[in-house]
Parts: structure tokens; C-alpha cells; sequence
């Protein structure tokens, strides 16, 4: 084990705190401190698109819905807490972190959390145009979403767009979705399960218009409608822009780290420097036995790889692999949908259990000659579960 005085936690995220965490766990003493450029204690992101917007969630601090750490447990972890502060560039030669205001922060080992940002599309400023990514943007369309909207255009059909969509229907407002690919979520699930789940919209009272792009917006000041480049305009009084992410790694440039899409890890989560990992969202990780990496943008990674990387952190190496199956959900519309493995274009999707055709729950799975490599589940959590923890401990395909 390398002797550490020193550990940052650059990102004050969910991944950043059980990077923290399993520190703690493995026996690290030293001084620890987390980073974070909102003002928030670490909380949980995936109820900002759902029960946060329809309820009454906490926006505070403290034992609240959304909040990740307790009083007690803060305590246990023994950190130092640099909230509202940003982390402007890494020096790994004088082993320094700059932060905002001319700040330099020593430190001996590093571990980069930062998540990532909402893209964004090249449309004019005007009030009632929102993404949603921190607690505060939510807090805001939230507000508006309450504030005499009738009619909200959500520009992306991925999970955000689809999450946010199904929430502003569920709160009784006129939803129309705009989706620039033919299906949505084709490249996570397939074409023939994106048809199906891309169902779920007119289900659930939202208008999909797919195949056609954003070519501006119309209003003074605040937004009045959507132009499409098929020459449509759409009325909208609050427009939400939910066309995927970039993870956060300005503040790397120059640092020797090699970004690309992400920070460049091996199997680990460990970069270049051994001293260095990086973890969630903003971590491109190597595949075992292939050429691949993956940036990886799911709850359960961010979580799982908090504890692989600071093991690896301690032992100034690689002893232990990320080898947790990919899995992610998304509740849209009253549905829940569940999906785990690796599926590759060409994998067969064959149905186990329901039927799609009828718009009730059914559980699929995805193979590649006779070896399943992937499951889809639409409101079927326990079969569901069960097969996941098959596919975890199944071989997969060679070259995956």
C-alpha cells in the first residue's frame, strides 16, 4: 500500500462519495478532502427527472429525499468539505489542484469525480429554455413547470428527455417530444425494443415526433414556440434540452492525462499516474481482453466504481478490475424499464416472458450464438433481477 497523506476528491458527486467512502473502508487515516463545485452535499440525481419534479422532493440539505450522507455518517467520514468551489486545474508535477480564487491544494493522491455537463444546442438565450442536470437546475424547472405552463417541448428522447417528458404529462401539461433519429434509444437497446419502448409516449399522453431536428426557437425575451427544420413550430411556454452530456474535463487540459470523451483509465479506473484515478461519468475505461473503452453514464457505476478505484488508489496499482455488468433504469410513464449486459449490433432479441404487441410488462433477452448478452425488462423487476444475476456470472461472448 503507498503511503498517502493526502487524498482529493475532485466532484462532490454520487462516485466521488463512495470513492471517499471506500477509502475510509479500506483503512485510509489521512486527510481526505472532497471537492465539489455545487453547493450541495452529495444527493441523488435520478429523482430529478421524476419524483422531484411530480412531488414535493427536498430540496435541502441534510437527511432530506435526495441527500446520500447523514449527519453521523459525515462524521464517520471525516473529510473536509470544500463546497461552492471549483477545481481549475490539476498540476500532477507539484502534486497541486488550483481551485477558484487563486487556491493551490496539495495532495498526494487524486481522485477525479467531476461527472459531466448537459450538451447544449446553438439556440438563442430566452428565459423558460431549461436542462436538467443539478439539483438546482431542477429546482428551477420545477418552478416553471408550476408556474401557468400549458405546453412544454422536450428536444431529445433519450432517458432525461424521456423521464422529464413523462413527468410533465403525469403533472397534466400538453408534452410534445422532438427527436432528431428515426427511434429513440436505438444504440442502447436495438431498433426492434426502441420501437417498443418509444411506445410508451403516446401511452402515457405525450406527442414523439421523430426524425426531425431543431432548427430555433421563437419568442422575446422568453420562449414562445419551437421551429423544426421540417418547417413545423411547435407552441411551447417552457422548452427542456436534454440532448445527452460531456463529461467535465477542461480543467484536466494540460495536466498529461489523456481525455478523450472522458479521462482514460485502464480496467482499475486508474489513469497514467497511478496516484490519479477517475470514477463515474467522466471515467473512459478500458475493456478487459478488447481494444474498447467505455464511459459508462449509469447510477450503478458510478457507485460500483467508487470502491475499485480507491483500492487501486491504495495500492498505487491495478489489483483489482471494474468487472460489474452494465445496468441502468428508467421509470417513464408508470413504467419501469430495467436493462443490464453488453448487447452488440447483430445480437437477437428474443422474448421470454409478456408480449410487447399487447403494452403491458414483458422481460427480453438479447444473445449472440445461443449466449445471452443483455436483458430488457419492462415492468417485470423480479424475473428481471434473477436473469441479471445469471448474466453476471455467465461467460460472454469472446471479443466483447
Amino acid at each position: 500500500m503507498t503511503t498517502l497523506t493526502t487524498v482529493t476528491v475532485v466532484g462532490a458527486s454520487l462516485a466521488g462519495l463512495h470513492a471517499a467512502r471506500g477509502l475510509r473502508s479500506l483503512g485510509y487515516d489521512g486527510r481526505l478532502v472532497v471537492v465539489g463545485e455545487e453547493r450541495h452535499r452529495p444527493y441523488d440525481r435520478p429523482p430529478l427527472s421524476k419524483e422531484f419534479l411530480t412531488g414535493d422532493g427536498d430540496p435541502g440539505e441534510g437527511p432530506g429525499r435526495l441527500a446520500l450522507t447523514d449527519p453521523e455518517e459525515e462524521a464517520e467520514l471525516d473529510a473536509e468539505w470544500l463546497l461552492g468551489v471549483r477545481a481549475e486545474a490539476l498540476d500532477t508535477a507539484a502534486g497541486e489542484i488550483r481551485l477558484t480564487g487563486g487556491r493551490a491544494l496539495r495532495t498526494d493522491g487524486v481522485v477525479i469525480a467531476t461527472g459531466a455537463t448537459p450538451r447544449t444546442l446553438r439556440l438563442p438565450r430566452l428565459d423558460g429554455v431549461h436542462t436538467l442536470r443539478t439539483l438546482d437546475d431542477a429546482t428551477r424547472l420545477r418552478a416553471a413547470l408550476r408556474a401557468g405552463t400549458a405546453r412544454v417541448v422536450v428536444i431529445g428522447a433519450g432517458f432525461i428527455g424521456a423521464e422529464v417528458a413523462s413527468s410533465c404529462a403525469a403533472l397534466g401539461l400538453d408534452v410534445t417530444v422532438v427527436e432528431a433519429a428515426p427511434l429513440p434509444l436505438v444504440p442502447q437497446l436495438g431498433e426492434e425494443m426502441a420501437r417498443v419502448c418509444a411506445g410508451l409516449h403516446a401511452r402515457g399522453g405525450a406527442a414523439l415526433l421523430c426524425g426531425t431536428g431543431v432548427e430555433g426557437l421563437r419568442g422575446s425575451g422568453r420562449v414562445t414556440g419551437v421551429e423544426l427544420t421540417d418547417g413545423r413550430v411547435l407552441p411551447a411556454d417552457v422548452v427542456v434540452v436534454g440532448v445527452g452530456v460531456r463529461p467535465v474535463t477542461g480543467w484536466l487540459e494540460g495536466s498529461g492525462l489523456a481525455l478523450e470523451d472522458g479521462v482514460r483509465c485502464d480496467e482499475g479506473c486508474v489513469t497514467a499516474l497511478p496516484n490519479v484515478v477517475a470514477v463515474g461519468d467522466v471515467a473512459r475505461l478500458a475493456q478487459p481482453g478488447t481494444a474498447r473503452t467505455v464511459r459508462a453514464e449509469h447510477w450503478t457505476s458510478g457507485m460500483l466504481q467508487g470502491a475499485v478505484a480507491a483500492r487501486n488508489l491504495l495500492a498505487g496499482s491495478t489489483v483489482e478490475p471494474f468487472e460489474a455488468l452494465p445496468y441502468f433504469w428508467s421509470d417513464q410513464y408508470g413504467a419501469r424499464i430495467q436493462y443490464a449486459g453488453r448487447r452488440a449490433p447483430g445480437d437477437t432479441v428474443r422474448i421470454v416472458d409478456g408480449d410487447p404487441a399487447d403494452g403491458g410488462g414483458f422481460l427480453a433477452v438479447y444473445e449472440r450464438g445461443g449466449i445471452s448478452t443483455a436483458a430488457l425488462g419492462v415492468d417485470r423487476p423480479r424475473p428481471f433481477m434473477r436473469l441479471r444475476r445469471e448474466l453476471a456470472r455467465a461467460p460472454q461472448p469472446a471479443g466483447r
